[in-house]
């Protein structure tokens, strides 16, 4: 698949609303992208869309790839008198970034802006506002016009569209609508040696909570999670230049070591790193060890499955518009095919 090719579908999905728990709009679109190409498809009680394709026979090996497709964003909680939406925060938000954002309300996506108050008023008042003391405005007037239109429950997304910029491209939920681009482009492309299946999971978000349910339907021998991953490669203050960035755009997929949630067997990750010289493909090692990712969820599943997480670095992730290089997606989709397709069970092994 080309860049091009990768990046219409990065756009198709992007665009789409999801946020945790309420997946059914990405969930829709992904499954006839994906039901001609794979032997078997289903989705399970929480949601997760379960397919396998099967290998050529030669490694008798049950590889499970997971991509999330659950964004962060805000849930109607509660309606003023006059007419607004309280929310909080579905996932990680920073408070900082929410004041005066245009958001879509719902699934047909009733245009709304989270109100702040005009800067002649603010009297030097700086302080940052919670998310649960913003308030949404959608226009209308009184609590039972807000209850109408946006029920309680009702999910609030960023109201971003996909744009090319520069060498690069911006839209919102890259996290984790870049790892579901890769995984639908490994599950269109050829069989691989051992048998693949290929997850779309829900609530990553808020607890790993699908890729953890996944694994234990699947009992996997190995996990790969495809992700986007923290990008912060901008000019640092004068005190902080000595700070190695988290990743940085263009050098290559990011690969997990460790984080918060799970260790990278070394035996796997040497595998990974094996493949990757022995393709080509640039890589960079994510650090430090932060945040979460659903190979924790992976290598909890029954008696345990070791489990890797391989991450499109993008900048301003769980903001309103993100950022990532092409090339970055592409490297990812060539590197978890070539370590997929050079796995064999000695390389699981402990010795």
């Amino acid at each position: 698949m080309t860049d091009n090719m990768l990046m219409s579908l990065l756009q198709t999905l992007s665009d789409l609303t999801g946020v945790s728990g309420n997946e059914t709009a990405v969930r829709s679109v992904i499954k006839p992208l994906v039901q001609d190409h794979v032997n078997e498809l289903r989705v399970d009680a929480l949601g997760n869309l379960i397919t396998l394709k099967r290998g050529t026979g030669e490694t008798p090996l049950r590889v499970l790839v997971t991509a999330h497709m659950d964004e962060v964003g805000l849930m109607v909680v509660g309606h003023t008198s006059d007419g607004g939406l309280r929310a909080e925060s579905v996932g990680s938000l920073d408070a900082r970034l929410l004041p005066g954002l245009h958001v879509w309300v719902g699934k047909d996506k009733l245009p709304g802006v989270i109100g702040l108050q005009a800067i002649h008023r603010a009297r030097g008042n700086t302080k940052v506002t919670p998310v649960d003391k913003l308030v949404i405005d959608i226009g209308t007037s009184s609590k039972d016009e807000a209850q109408s239109a946006a029920p309680l429950g009702t999910p609030v997304t960023f109201a971003t569209s996909f744009r090319e910029m520069g060498a690069a491209v911006t839209g919102k939920a890259f996290d984790d609508r870049a790892g579901c681009a890769i995984l639908v482009a490994l599950l269109q492309g050829e069989r691989l040696p051992c048998d693949v299946y290929g997850v779309f999971t829900v609530q990553e978000e808020v607890g790993l909570r699908g890729a953890q349910v996944a694994a234990y339907a699947v009992e996997p021998d190995v996990g790969f999670a495809l992700e986007g991953t923290i990008a912060d490669d901008l000019p640092k203050p004068k005190e902080e230049r000595d700070v190695s960035p988290t990743t940085e755009l263009g050098k290559g997929p990011a690969i997990t070591v460790m984080d918060r949630s799970y260790t990278t067997p070394p035996r796997l990750l040497s595998h990974v790193l094996k493949a990757a010289a022995a393709e080509g493909i640039p890589y960079q090692l994510k650090q430090p060890g932060i945040s979460g990712t659903e190979s924790g969820g992976i290598t909890r599943a029954r008696g345990g499955v070791p489990a890797i997480t391989l991450a499109v670095p993008c900048r301003y992730i769980h903001g309103p518009r993100a950022l990532l290089r092409p090339d970055d997606v592409e490297n990812t989709l060539l590197l978890v095919r070539a370590a997929i397709a050079s796995l064999t069970p000695e390389t699981l092994a402990f010795t």
